[in-house]
């Protein structure tokens, strides 16, 4: 660990200070972005009961959210690629979605508005992401993982802090009180990144033509580690979706926390990505991806049985603070595995390829979840994502991974 913290700050002094204010400006967006994503976790159990919804239900709030965002993806990977000068007003766009999806759900007392609400949160998370990390990969390819894992760590504090002061906030003022004010600091923050962030050229090349642009596709998608990375990625989303609805509900209606207690579970599962996401970037670098997804995936899996069985109180806390170490910080080790071997024109796309890879699997999962809950009660939800997780790293055991980075940048 010291080692890999020791590469991570000499790599930071060699990056220069144009692409450091670059990377630390994305990942204070990605925290913003992220507080306001983890928003939904914490208050559907608010949603269900003032609502009356059914389990199939509430899962269907999260493939609302999932389905848009899988939707929305590739269109905003394209604009990311294509414009990417005008980058500055995609991300910006992507923080008001947010605002105006909490303020509509905080004024919902309709299960459709709800809906639309959710669909929100996932278009914002769909303009965000693309471009972001596209930029990031462009202007970084010698350090494509640290990279991406620094901008992660903006969306683990993000996680981690929010459940927190917002779960506490839930227990001095109203539930939708407190989404509806979020659409100011949403509008705020927006206003900033565009500003501060100005013409946001994204690294070298020109915008692509339409038919290269859909050849860096085609040969995207017909690698066998894309390939390999993709499926193993919609099982991990599969699990992730049922571990996000359902475990909220377990916490508040099985356990009986308060929201306070809720945050601060949502908070151990994400508090240390802080640590774990930047010394999985060095060490993919250094080691490769398949040597950090294979294990991650095969350790989330155990974890999620772990849920299942442990106790309340210190005991599940230490599974979830175990489990946070890989629960968010390994999406950027899967997403870095495919911009490894994809072109320079389609870098922002890959997230949008790999999600409409994963729509016909992800977008149900929710929902099954749901009914294996209702089926077999609220452990299910663990048992399912535990098998989810456990085929992914099957799948990716006999693949050859393979990193053909982009030329260098000045910096």
């Amino acid at each position: 660990m010291r080692l890999a913290w020791g590469r991570l700050q000499a790599g930071a002094r060699e990056i220069g200070r144009p692409r450091l204010l670059f990377l630390g400006s994305l990942t204070v967006g990605h925290l913003v972005v992220h507080w306001y994503q983890q928003l939904l976790s914490l208050v559907l159990p608010s949603l269900k009961a003032d609502l009356h919804l059914t389990d199939i239900q509430v899962g269907a709030i999260t493939t609302a959210q999932q389905g848009t965002s899988s939707a929305a993806t590739l269109p905003s990977g394209y604009l990311a690629d294509s414009y990417r000068a005008r980058g500055n007003l995609i991300l910006a766009a992507a923080i008001v979605a947010f605002g105006l999806a909490y303020f509509l759900m905080g004024s919902a007392h309709s299960y459709g508005l709800v809906l639309v609400a959710a669909g929100l949160v996932g278009l914002g998370a769909a303009l965000w992401h693309p471009g972001a990390m596209g930029s990031l990969s462009l202007r970084f390819p010698d350090r494509r993982g640290t990279a991406l894992s620094i901008h992660g760590v903006g969306a683990s504090i993000g996680d981690s802090l929010a459940p927190l002061i917002v779960g506490a906030i839930f227990l001095v003022v109203s539930w939708r009180l407190a989404l509806q004010v979020h659409l100011v600091p949403a509008l705020v923050v927006a206003l900033v990144l565009w500003k501060s962030l100005g013409a946001m050229s994204q690294g070298p090349g020109t915008r692509p033509s339409f038919g290269s642009y859909l050849g860096g596709i085609r040969g995207m998608v017909t690698n066998r580690q894309v390939l390999a990375v993709m499926a193993s990625n919609a099982l991990m989303t599969m699990g992730r979706l049922s571990m996000l609805t359902f475990f909220p509900i377990y916490i508040k209606e099985t356990l009986g926390y308060s929201s306070l207690g809720l945050g601060v579970y949502l908070t151990l599962l994400y508090v240390m990505g802080m640590v774990s996401q930047p010394i999985m970037g060095v060490l993919s670098d250094r080691l490769g991806r398949k040597a950090i997804l294979a294990p991650s995936f095969a350790a989330m899996g155990l974890l999620y049985l772990a849920v299942a069985f442990a106790h309340g109180g210190v005991q599940l806390g230490l599974v979830i603070g175990a489990l946070g170490l890989f629960f968010y910080a390994i999406l950027n080790i899967t997403q870095t595995a495919v911009m490894d071997v994809a072109a320079e024109g389609v870098q922002a796309s890959t997230m949008g390829v790999i999600s409409l890879f994963s729509q016909p699997f992800t977008l149900g999962s929710p929902i099954l979840a749901g009914y294996l809950v209702t089926q077999f009660g609220i452990k299910a939800s663990f048992w399912y994502a535990a098998a989810a997780a456990l085929l992914a790293t099957a799948i990716l055991l006999p693949v050859r991974f393979k990193r053909a980075a982009l030329p260098r940048p000045g910096s």
